[in-house]
C-alpha cells in the first residue's frame, strides 16, 4: 500500500512541475491530494482469526461429603430369667389343729390329719408357727411346727403380720371394766363379763409383753367360756421395753377389737 501511495505522489508532482504553478499553489494541491488518498484507503486485513478453543473446560468440583451420623447404641440387656420360688412344703405327721393365730390359745379354724400336705407361706416373730396353705383348705391357718414335716427353707419366708378383725366378724364387742393390779411381780387382770349365748361363746384371749428373768415375752392365754374373767401374770421389772397387754372377747364367728389392759409398772 505504501508503493502506490509514493507512485501517485510522484505522479502528481510530476504533472505538476509540467504547468509549473506557484509553490503555495503546488503545496496545497499536493496536501489534498494525500489527503484523498489517505481518506479512500482503508486497509483490509488479508486474513480473518477465528478463535477456536481447543479445550472444553470443566470445572472442578470438590465433593464435600454430608455428615453421617453415627446413631446412638441401644443397649439391649440379656434377660436372665428369674427362677421361680418354690414355698417350703409340710405333710402333717398327726392329727393336730390348725388356728386363726400363731399359738394354742388362738381360735380353731380347721382340724388336721396325718397325710395332710401345704406349703409355708409365713411365719411369726413372736413364736416358731407357721403360716401354711393346706391343699385341701381354701383360707391360710397357723400350725405349731412339731405337728407338721419341713421339706424346704423358711428362713427365707416372711413373717406374717396378724389381723384378728380380719378373720370373720363379732357383734358382742371387746370386754369392758378392765383393770390390771400389781402385787409384787404378780399382775391381776380382771373385766367385766360379755354374755353370749352358748352357741356363740368361745370365752377371751389374752395377748401380753411380760418380763420374765429379764427376758421380754410375747405372752398368749385363753379362757373357754365367758364365765372366767380374771387372770394373773408374773411379770417383772429389769426389761428396757415397758409390758402391755389386749384383752379380746372370742366367739365362734371371730375376735372383737381388743380391749386395751392399763398395764401397772413394777
Amino acid at each position: 500500500m505504501k508503493k502506490y501511495f509514493l507512485l501517485i505522489l510522484s505522479l502528481i508532482l510530476f504533472l505538476a512541475s509540467c504547468n509549473l504553478p506557484s509553490a503555495e499553489s503546488q503545496a496545497t494541491a499536493t496536501a489534498d491530494a494525500a489527503t484523498a488518498i489517505a481518506d479512500s484507503w482503508t486497509e483490509t486485513p488479508t486474513s480473518t482469526f477465528t478463535f477456536t478453543p481447543t479445550d472444553t473446560l470443566t470445572p472442578t468440583f470438590t465433593f464435600t461429603p454430608t455428615e453421617t451420623l453415627t446413631p446412638t447404641l441401644t443397649f439391649t440387656p440379656t434377660v436372665t430369667a428369674t427362677p421361680t420360688y418354690t414355698f417350703p412344703t409340710v405333710t402333717v405327721n398327726k392329727q393336730a389343729h390348725c388356728r386363726y393365730g400363731p399359738s394354742a390359745a388362738y381360735l380353731h379354724a380347721a382340724d388336721l390329719y396325718a397325710g395332710d400336705v401345704g406349703t409355708v407361706r409365713g411365719r411369726y416373730i413372736y413364736s416358731k408357727w407357721l403360716y401354711i396353705k393346706f391343699d385341701k383348705l381354701n383360707y391360710f391357718c397357723w400350725v405349731a411346727p412339731s405337728v407338721v414335716d419341713v421339706v424346704g427353707d423358711i428362713s427365707m419366708i416372711n413373717y406374717k403380720e396378724l389381723n384378728l378383725q380380719s378373720i370373720g366378724s363379732n357383734m358382742y364387742g371387746p370386754p369392758k371394766g378392765v383393770t390390771a393390779i400389781r402385787n409384787g411381780d404378780e399382775v391381776l387382770i380382771t373385766w367385766e363379763q360379755v354374755e353370749m349365748t352358748d352357741d356363740d361363746d368361745r370365752g377371751y384371749l389374752l395377748e401380753l409383753f411380760v418380763c420374765q428373768n429379764g427376758a421380754y415375752l410375747w405372752w398368749t392365754d385363753s379362757y373357754p367360756n365367758q364365765f372366767t374373767t380374771s387372770y394373773e401374770v408374773k411379770d417383772e421389772a429389769g426389761c428396757s421395753v415397758p409390758s402391755s397387754g389386749k384383752l379380746y372377747t372370742v366367739e365362734k364367728h371371730g375376735f372383737s377389737q381388743p380391749a386395751i389392759i392399763p398395764w401397772p409398772a413394777p
